[in-house]
């Protein structure tokens, strides 16, 4: 009885390669978040929630949460519009447009929040004309908004370009042969083909707001209830020492936020799932 015997790969085998990447991410990711939870574990209840639920502490989420959840679904629309534009259409300047894309990534962030706040404060080029409006823009929660948003739109355009890519215009062609109109073939033939990337887009663009630190602080001003963001609310609890009170808020947002992506993947999947079917 013959046995054979499967070819032999010029790579590691699944025990090494696994091996490696479990003791590479425990070493970078799970030990870091662990000893989080440790030294919030060593606090009481009561001093738990005094940490974490404060009238600042509150406020700092609401503005976090709620200012990223927004540039994350502005970015998700726009960057769209932007990857689509970059894919399907060729014109003057094209390879300018899509290396401008990526400056948010090279930039440093404490630059871009100097650059904003230069463009948008009272002065600046486009707040000399906002400001005659009502509109302020720097030092206000509206600032924050336009930075996370700023640092978000590479992660929803660099992940649709690949999948664009790969969707065949014939596609288009043969929804329109079919008789179907442009908003149904956008709807029922496009979009459901962007979804998943679309969602891992918002998410990345979602999670790297959410942590953003550098561009927020100069163009929000800093103000306690106000414009205060929860990572800047943890750098002042570690510059007043307060290590407990800063882990407790980081580990909150760690839980939130690692839910939050989770819900995402989770709609990931059934958005596949269902395309499938």
């Amino acid at each position: 009885m013959s046995s054979v015997r499967a070819p032999r790969s010029i790579l590691p085998g699944f025990g090494l390669s696994l091996g490696f990447t479990l003791t590479y991410l425990s070493l970078i990711v799970l030990i870091p978040l662990a000893a989080a939870f440790i030294k919030t574990a060593g606090m009481s209840w009561a001093d738990f929630v005094s940490a974490v639920a404060s009238p600042r502490v509150l406020a700092s989420y609401r503005l976090s949460f709620g200012a990223s959840l927004a540039a994350g679904l502005v970015n998700a629309a726009f960057g769209l519009l932007v990857a689509w534009v970059l894919v399907r259409y060729s014109f003057p300047g094209r390879r300018v447009v899509d290396a401008l894309v990526d400056l948010p990534f090279a930039l440093p962030t404490a630059v871009a929040g100097i650059a904003l706040t230069a463009i948008y404060a009272k002065n600046g080029w486009v707040g000399q004309w906002l400001e005659p409006a009502g509109i302020k823009v720097a030092y206000t929660q509206l600032g924050v908004f336009v930075a996370l948003t700023f640092i978000g739109l590479p992660f929803v355009v660099r992940t649709l370009q690949p999948v664009l890519q790969e969707l065949e215009p014939e596609l288009e062609e043969a929804s329109a042969c079919l008789g179907a109109n442009r908003w149904q073939t956008i709807t029922r033939v496009i979009l459901p083909e962007l979804l998943p990337a679309l969602l891992t887009g918002f998410a990345l663009a979602f999670a790297r707001a959410l942590g953003e630190y550098g561009s927020v602080v100069f163009i929000s001003g800093n103000m306690p209830m106000r414009t205060e963001i929860t990572p800047l609310l943890i750098m002042t609890k570690l510059e007043q020492y307060d290590y407990h009170g800063a882990t407790a808020i980081a580990v909150v947002l760690l839980i939130a936020s690692f839910s939050t992506l989770l819900l995402i993947n989770l709609l990931q999947k059934w958005s596949r799932r269902f395309h499938r079917v």
